[in-house]
């Protein structure tokens, strides 16, 4: 049984239904004051990533400053319009289930995402997974630029060794990143990534989704 299980949040854990780009483009004006055309790719990113690529793409100077003054904005849009998230996105199907069984054995979760920690919490309680994640263990958008960067943090902050971690996540990239931390990682095709994706990508197991709870707590060694 893993001592640590460390969530991706958006596909893996839930679905926004595209609000969620509607508050990064809500924030994004508020803070450069231009209205977003194009938005950098997101799978398997960081917010500090995309903000650079898509400020880059506008001709917006990017600098450290910008993203902390995104990262404020986008957690308080997030806040501002978490009734509006509860609606039209959803906690994907098991997802309470399985986080649920992994707290009943005694297994410490936390997340890592390249959301930045404000977006992350509203996300997560708002769907009401929040309860079974220790957020001080996470890692987030304002932590670092890619996964294994973001894992290593995780790990250190949960006093976890990378062998008794398990990592899932529903893109190649995360697949990569927890190779690359020496995390064992479960992918979930719940995102745009295939099976094929996500096995060549170097996942010890993938799962179709986490609505089967016994093979879910298989795969994990729970």
């Amino acid at each position: 049984m893993p001592d640590l299980v460390l969530w991706d949040i958006d596909h893996t854990l839930m679905a926004t239904r595209g609000l969620g780009r509607e508050l990064w483009a809500e924030a994004f004006a508020q803070v450069t004051g231009v209205t977003l055309r194009e938005q950098a790719s997101v799978t398997g990113s960081t917010e500090r990533v995309i903000l650079r690529e898509t400020a880059r793409a506008h001709d917006i100077p990017y600098n450290d400053d910008l993203f902390a003054r995104f990262a404020d904005a986008l957690g308080a849009v997030h806040v501002r319009r978490a009734a509006e998230l509860r609606e039209r996105g959803h906690a994907l199907p098991g997802a309470a289930v399985v986080l649920a069984a992994l707290d009943e054995r005694g297994v410490q979760q936390s997340v890592v995402t390249g959301n930045v920690r404000g977006a992350a919490e509203v996300k997560l309680a708002v769907f009401g997974l929040d309860t079974y994640v220790r957020l001080d263990d996470g890692a987030y958008g304002e932590d670092g630029e890619g996964r294994p960067e973001l894992l290593r943090l995780a790990l250190e902050r949960a006093r976890v060794d990378a062998g008794l971690a398990v990592f899932l996540g529903d893109t190649p990239a995360d697949v990569a990143g927890g190779r690359e931390a020496g995390v064992r990682v479960v992918a979930v095709a719940t995102g745009k990534a295939s099976p094929g994706d996500l096995r060549n990508a170097g996942a010890e197991a993938v799962l179709s989704g986490l609505a089967d709870t016994g093979q879910v707590l298989v795969a994990l060694g729970a």
